[in-house]
């Protein structure tokens, strides 16, 4: 059972942003610092990638480790209100699934990025791995 109430719930909800988190930041200035030049939130593609790049024809989605059910440390199944978030959360992993098969259907090289990978200690390595598959999309 849910230890908050209905209205405390809808308050800590509508906090949580789908676009322009921080990790989104984190990733487009380090892309912008390198030159490179993007779009944000095109929703003319399926799942409304996170950051587009047309030059290189590769999208980037950055994904919470939670929201997107990730395989490390970072996401815990929630201990209340079990009957909602993990058909929710399933509903979420379904849902990308579909969008980066689409994607890869009409040519576009998808780039999946975790909130977990962008911490100091794996930062730099993450990076240098996404601008690898950049350029290797280039070509």
């Amino acid at each position: 059972m849910d230890d908050l109430t209905k209205e405390q719930r809808h308050k800590n909800m509508s906090h949580i942003r789908s676009t322009n988190s921080k990790p989104e930041e984190k990733v487009r200035k380090y892309l912008f610092s390198k030159g490179f030049r993007y779009r944000k939130n095109v929703r003319s593609l399926p799942g409304c990638p996170d950051i587009v790049l047309p030059k290189y024809r590769t999208v980037v989605f950055v994904n919470g480790c939670f929201w997107h059910k990730h395989d490390c440390p970072r996401f815990k199944w929630p201990s209340s209100n079990q009957d909602y978030w993990i058909p929710k959360i399933n509903r979420n992993v379904e849902r990308d699934s579909i969008a980066y098969r689409e994607l890869e259907e009409l040519g576009w090289h998808v780039c999946v990025v975790w909130e977990c990978e962008l911490r100091k200690n794996s930062f730099d390595i993450t990076m240098s791995d996404l601008l690898n598959q950049i350029c290797f999309a280039k070509n």
